[in-house]
């Protein structure tokens, strides 16, 4: 039986008395034994140390103030745990010394009550769109476990859609919550860069990468993602990238719906680079809210470009000792595009940077008018594992880079979104889910979450435990 309760209805059961924590923690972990081998999420597992913080939940005298109370999460495995070391998806890390204390977001989470009861599985170094790692095997979609569960946070994506946890954390540099949430049928929340604290998570390319949350409803994001916003002062310092801006409670305002918000839908390279179902999510959403509104952003193409180049750049610097010495270490998958990057002219870099400074100027005119931008976050629903090409229209494109290809212009410049998931759309493939970006300008995740959960509420979104393990 899996977990059906999500976050919010399990922190309500353990304040309420009518279950405790230890009997939710023990729930996850019954689940992940009865799906791990076919699923292959998580590269640890914390059962005693879940197990003694449940029972020091159960016995706290003001558990019944605590919003995750007894709530099990897990966290992508570049984020520190005390005690472990901090994989990065990686082999070369294992030899690292371990963490010394958990990361901030980890540590926050735990404030609120929630139950940390393991790590999980990503592409290497978060460099990927699909999770297939050779180091610890790739994990599988839980709606069809022949097909990939997107990346690189798969392992976090794939835990909730497959009922494990009702909560996980990942990060996102080009896509990496918004494709596996598409392609698993889970939300996803990718907060504006600078928004949460990245202290205590491994990097990929500190300019770009943002943590975020996945779950099985808004309401369950929203939640996590005030659990994490903490105070303004303090640890959070620590990460130069994280701006000091006014701390939103999103969660009240989801119920406000999309009244008197102004949406559009994003055309162009948007619809051209997007598959029959992707394009019939969009519509359908559009459809839902009631919009007909098309709006093209200028030279898309060469945002992701930017965004290649400096993902391409600032990677390879960061493991450029290692690439020296051990590259044969590395994930053959990744390897390759690291040393491309270690090669890179400074003046292409440089160039990326000034075309994503001009991309952002223009965007932030958009948003002078719209509040709420539609777009596809995957090109298709997930493919077969082991799939090299991808083709939309008359291109032929490597299918594993090609899962950003919408998701990466838009993180380029660091706007918040949430991704919310739709069923049916592919004929041939009812079974499996597609995922739409509900994008907004900076600092206003309010605007995402509350169209998100407008659909939510309407139906037309949901994110169902898979069944048939």
């Amino acid at each position: 039986m899996s977990n059906m309760l999500g976050a919010t209805a399990t922190a309500a059961s353990v304040r309420s008395g009518t279950a405790s924590a230890r009997q939710q923690v023990e729930h996850s972990l019954a689940r992940i034994a009865a799906t791990e081998p076919k699923v292959n999420a998580f590269t640890a597992l914390l059962a005693e140390r879940a197990l003694k913080r449940a029972d020091a939940i159960d016995a706290h005298p003001k558990r019944d103030q605590m919003s995750l109370a007894g709530v099990p999460f897990a966290v992508k495995n570049l984020f520190d745990i005390a005690g472990l070391p901090t994989l990065a998806g990686s082999k070369i890390e294992r030899d690292a010394a371990p963490a010394r204390r958990d990361a901030l977001l980890v540590r926050r989470l735990e404030a609120r009550g929630a139950v940390l009861v393991g790590a999980l599985n990503m592409d290497e170094y978060a460099y990927g769109f699909s999770t297939e790692n050779t180091h610890y095997g790739a994990t599988r979609n839980p709606h069809d476990t022949a097909r990939i569960a997107g990346g690189s946070s798969g392992g976090s994506a794939a835990a909730v859609a497959a009922g494990q946890v009702p909560l996980t954390l990942g990060s996102d540099t080009n896509g990496s919550i918004r494709v596996p949430a598409s392609l698993c049928g889970v939300f996803g929340l990718k907060p504006t860069f600078g928004r949460l604290p990245r202290v205590g998570s491994y990097p990929f390319v500190a300019s770009l990468d943002v943590l975020g949350p996945f779950a099985r409803s808004v309401q369950d994001l929203a939640l996590a993602y005030d659990a994490m916003q903490g105070p303004l002062q303090g640890p959070a310092s620590d990460d130069p990238a994280c701006a000091q801006r006014e701390l939103q409670a999103t969660l009240p305002l989801i119920e406000h719906g999309a009244g008197g918000l102004r949406i559009a839908v994003l055309g162009g390279w948007f619809r051209e680079m997007a598959l029959a179902e992707a394009t019939a999510a969009v519509d359908a959403v559009a459809q839902a809210l009631g919009t007909t509104r098309l709006i093209e952003l200028p030279e898309v193409e060469r945002a992701r470009a930017a965004a290649f180049l400096i993902t391409n750049a600032e990677g390879a610097a960061l493991h450029l000792d290692d690439l020296r010495r051990r590259a044969a270490d590395f994930e053959p998958l990744s390897r390759d595009r690291f040393l491309a990057g270690a090669l890179l002219p400074a003046a292409w870099v440089q160039q990326a940077q000034r075309m994503r400074h001009w991309f952002a100027r223009r965007v932030a005119r958009v948003f002078e008018n719209v509040d709420v931008l539609i777009a596809p976050a995957t090109p298709c629903v997930a493919p077969p594992i082991g799939t090299e090409w991808l083709h939309i229209g008359d291109k032929r494109l490597p299918a594993r880079a090609s899962m950003g290809l919408l998701t990466q212009p838009i993180s380029c410049i660091g706007l918040p979104v949430a991704t919310v998931p739709l069923w049916g759309m592919n004929d041939a493939l009812p079974h499996l889910p597609i995922g739409v970006q509900l994008i907004a300008a900076p600092w206003r995740e309010d605007h995402c979450l509350r169209v998100a959960a407008a659909l939510e509420a309407q139906g037309l979104c949901s994110a169902p435990v898979a069944q048939g393990f």
